[in-house]
């Protein structure tokens, strides 16, 4: 795994051990890759929430393209620590910040403070089949929509085979792309 573009390009980063391996599904660099493309003119002076952030990579190749800053989500402490090591591998540590949260419990811990808000680009990549990206973006689009900055972007990434809502509240899914066993949806709000 590498930063794929940017300041921090090709600076590898490392990759969950066997404990963390059955628990973090890190986004391909070529699923990466093409979902950064995608993306692109939304990056650069970005505000960037990466929930569910595993290994950090989605955050990181943001803030390698000119994204200004990053808060990365996750609940295991081991991935958190992996997500430290590879923020100052690349850098980026006054740019970054990290919080422990439970995301299937709710978002409320990220309402409580300013950490960054309003966010522009959400990226949204919990365990595969579970459930949890659909219930995180429902309670992310109807019950803390402050968190969104006007504009915002979400992008749900779970296994190509499922199925999400064409809409969450005012927002709606306006492309989706599969990549190997990755799929991806993004939504914007049509109010």
């Amino acid at each position: 795994m590498r930063i794929i573009a940017g300041k921090a390009r090709g600076r590898k980063l490392a990759a969950p051990g066997p404990r963390l391996g059955e628990l973090i599904r890190p986004t391909s660099d070529r699923a990466r890759e093409a979902l950064f493309n995608i993306i692109a003119a939304r990056i650069p002076g970005a505000r960037v929430l990466d929930l569910f952030a595993g290994t950090g990579a989605l955050g990181l190749e943001a803030l390698s393209r000119g994204a200004d800053s990053a808060v990365f989500v996750d609940r295991d402490p081991a991935a958190l620590a992996l997500i430290e090591k590879n923020i100052a591998a690349c850098g980026f540590a006054g740019q970054s910040k990290v919080l422990r949260g439970d995301l299937g419990r709710g978002l409320c811990f990220l309402a409580k403070d300013n950490h960054g808000l309003p966010f522009d680009l959400v990226f949204l990549d919990p365990p595969y089949g579970k459930g949890l990206a659909q219930a995180t973006l429902r309670e992310l689009t109807t019950v803390f929509p402050a968190l969104l900055a006007s504009g915002a972007m979400i992008i749900l990434e779970d296994s190509s085979a499922s199925a999400c809502q064409e809409t969450y509240g005012p927002w709606r899914c306006v492309d989706r792309r599969r990549y190997g066993e990755a799929g991806f949806w993004f939504y914007l709000a049509t109010e």
